[in-house]
């Protein structure tokens, strides 16, 4: 991948541009809109790297739940251990006297990743959570 910049123009609606040098703004005194528009090109192809079928990705599922819920915590472990090779960390909080947050940091094939996180997912007495996934981008 060469490193050489090449410069191309985009035309857009006036008050799509105001909200987009906005969004520069809060991205903070180093950035400019070249680099807003890399970074979200940037972002876009990761996404769709990590769409695509065999890719190696990087996640964090972080869940919520009940730690009153009958067995769920074990259930949780047992996944866990069954999967060894995929789930590479934890981190458990208390959130307050009934509620917790788990987030859990996965590794491997896209598909496996994402059936892991469903799984958990979709294990009685979690209320809500959210997969992230990402790559190295190394071909980016």
């Amino acid at each position: 991948m060469s490193n050489d910049l090449m410069r191309f123009s985009v035309a857009m609606p006036e008050d799509l541009l105001v909200r987009f040098d906005r969004l520069v703004a809060r991205r903070g005194l180093a950035k400019n809109r070249s680099e807003v528009v890399r970074d979200l090109v940037r972002d876009a192809l990761v996404e769709e790297e990590c769409a695509t079928p065999g890719t190696e990705v990087m996640g964090t599922l972080t869940i919520v739940f009940s730690h009153h819920a009958s067995d769920l915590q074990e259930k949780l472990h047992a996944i866990q251990h069954e999967y060894l090779d995929s789930i590479v960390s934890s981190m458990h909080v208390h959130l307050d006297e009934h509620n917790c947050l788990e987030v859990i940091v996965l590794r491997g094939e896209t598909g496996l990743v994402q059936d892991i996180a469903n799984l958990i997912l979709g294990t009685k007495g979690v209320k809500n959570g959210r997969l992230v996934v990402t790559t190295t981008g190394q071909h980016i």
